[in-house]
């Protein structure tokens, strides 16, 4: 098979899936579990960062390192059991997508901040394992989104230089990091207007309206 000229790097939730609602139900849960307030827009304004960053620095739920991380693991054992209660679906087009890059011969590697319990739990509940085999979670980096090391290390999982790899996002914080690591990036209008996108070479509605001929263009 012809080597691939690129690679490709997923965001997961509002790129893959959108498991927006499931997320949101856990920090509801959370929030009766542990007698603390959760405001909505607060869930909104951490979508790409770290259980880090938003316990502390959004929610203000704990200061206290082990603290945080006790939280992040409960909230994320959460949405794990949901996932699994509930079930999860792919966004529409995403799977033709995928296939199409898989029949094309190019390497893609999941790049989110999720950590890599829950990306494990929903691609096996997804069966996408045959499309998305590499991944780099949140919780194998030092620095999340915005910063680039989710990213850096997933062009290292599928053996591209940065320059070569397009990132699927649909956060700001996310667009961030893939221009600070050198990435060129296609946003999806999933959880965000495009207004709010404009720093991503593409914006589109769902994945399989792009074509080989705009994503061969980000590279002439």
């Amino acid at each position: 098979m012809k080597q691939s000229l690129w690679g490709a790097v997923f965001d997961w939730d509002g790129v893959i899936v959108d498991s927006a609602y499931l997320h949101q139900l856990s920090w509801e849960i959370m929030s009766e579990q542990e007698k603390k307030a959760f405001d909505p827009d607060a869930f909104v304004k951490g979508f790409g960062m770290t259980n880090e960053v938003i316990i502390p620095n959004i929610l203000g739920w704990a200061a206290d390192p082990a603290e945080v991380r006790r939280l992040a693991r409960e909230k994320e054992e959460t949405y794990r059991r949901l996932v699994r209660e509930k079930g999860l679906s792919a966004l529409p087009g995403v799977e033709v997508f995928l296939r199409r890059l898989k029949d094309a011969g190019t390497p893609c590697v999941v790049g989110s901040s999720t950590e890599r319990a829950n990306l494990e739990c929903a691609i096996d509940v997804l069966g996408f394992r045959e499309y998305l085999p590499h991944m780099v979670a949140g919780d194998e980096v030092k620095h999340g989104k915005p910063e680039p090391d989710i990213f850096l290390k997933a062009a290292e999982k599928i053996g591209m230089p940065p320059s070569r790899c397009i990132v699927f996002e649909d956060a700001v914080a996310g667009i961030k990091a893939a221009r600070a690591a050198g990435m060129k990036v296609v946003a999806v209008t999933t959880t965000r207007k495009a207004a709010d996108l404009q720093e991503a070479d593409i914006i589109v509605k769902r994945l399989d309206l792009l074509t080989a001929e705009s994503i061969h263009a980000l590279f002439a």
